[in-house]
């Protein structure tokens, strides 16, 4: 499988529990899917910029390895927290929704949605002050160099 270039592999990422249990309401439960998204991205997998653990969601901003696909990279995550669960019940909508992300502006507007998202739903005053987010602490991995405006001025130049 060919994969695209890396200048084209940025991507806003939501998953929806199965019948949108309220899956990671309990600690415990959002603990794990977030030591699962972090493990695969120290492995490597991906980069992470940003992301969210709501009760029945997660969105995360991602660039994927080289040589990993989006799909690949989801079924890492996915996958891999539903095995660490350990439950017989499904856990997951069988796909996910993607948007790719091709400038700087649409990444930062992509970030601050994800880190807001738990105020809008009533669940933080602040992002910084919910747990189970990338806000306050800052991406793991920042923005990829080829979104920002001066690295794209770069990369228009070279073509």
């Amino acid at each position: 499988m060919r994969l695209a270039p890396q200048e084209t592999r940025t991507y806003l990422v939501t998953a929806v529990t199965a019948e949108r249990r309220s899956l990671f309401q309990v600690t415990a439960t959002a603990e794990l899917l977030e030591r699962t998204i972090l493990d695969y991205r120290s492995q490597g997998k991906f980069l992470l910029h940003a992301f969210v653990i709501m009760p029945d969601h997660f969105h995360a901003l991602i660039t994927p390895a080289l040589d990993v696909s989006l799909e690949k990279a989801m079924q890492f995550i996915k996958g891999g927290f539903s095995f660490r669960l350990k439950t017989r019940l499904d856990v997951w909508m069988r796909s996910f929704n993607e948007s790719q992300i091709s400038t700087e502006e649409k990444f930062m507007n992509c970030l601050r949605y994800i880190e807001e998202n738990p105020v809008r739903r009533g669940l933080a005053p602040t992002p910084e002050d919910y747990h189970f987010s990338s806000a306050g602490r800052g991406g793991p991995d920042p923005m990829p160099i080829h979104l920002r405006a001066e690295g794209a001025k770069g990369n228009k130049a070279r073509a």
